[in-house]
């Protein structure tokens, strides 16, 4: 399996304004299969409890210290700073998440079927290792290493494809601000 490539094309200061641009490009995808996928790098134990009583079966794991993990069955509140993934989400869950972890860096990543092709560009449908839209928040890269006051945008797409990225963001009425990177698994 493939990683799939990724692109920024809005950097805002405004979360509402980065969903509305999620929501623009979600309309225009193939939205068969439609999930959505959560990470978040949380340290406060208000964030934490939040999170987990919206995800309560989501997985985590202790960040650097100790060996903490879900899967022993032990407290998250004695692991701060922690790591925390919840999988195959549904879309009614993202704006709870993203008021449950305040300021903490998270990603969320809606997974769909395809991108719409793409004539333009000489690009036909865009299938599913390529077809996703990410909104980081409190964070500028997809890993949350670079925590931020703003939040970002990403496309992804099958590296071959690359030059659906902007195509992409024209299609919002916005361009490609960084480079095409891997992302994540």
């Amino acid at each position: 399996m493939s990683n799939s490539y990724a692109q920024p094309i809005l950097r805002t200061a405004d979360l509402s304004e980065g969903l509305r641009i999620v929501q623009r490009l979600l309309g225009i995808a193939d939205l068969r299969d439609l999930e959505v996928d959560f990470d978040a790098r949380i340290s406060s134990p208000h964030s934490l409890s939040g999170v987990l009583s919206l995800l309560p079966d989501a997985d985590w794991w202790a960040e650097g210290h100790g060996d903490g993990a879900s899967d022993m069955g032990v407290d998250p509140m004695a692991y701060l700073p922690i790591w925390l993934r919840r999988w195959a989400g549904t879309p009614e869950t993202v704006v709870p998440f993203l008021k449950a972890v305040g300021d903490s860096p998270a990603t969320v990543r809606w997974d769909f079927n395809a991108w719409p092709e793409a004539p333009e560009v000489g690009l036909g449908v865009g299938g599913t290792r390529g077809a996703f839209v990410t909104l980081c928040a409190h964070a500028r890269d997809l890993d949350q290493e670079e925590p931020a006051a703003d939040h970002t945008v990403f496309v992804h797409v099958k590296q071959v494809e690359a030059e659906r990225a902007p195509w992409l963001a024209a299609q919002v009425g916005l361009r490609v601000i960084g480079d095409l990177v891997m992302a994540p698994h």
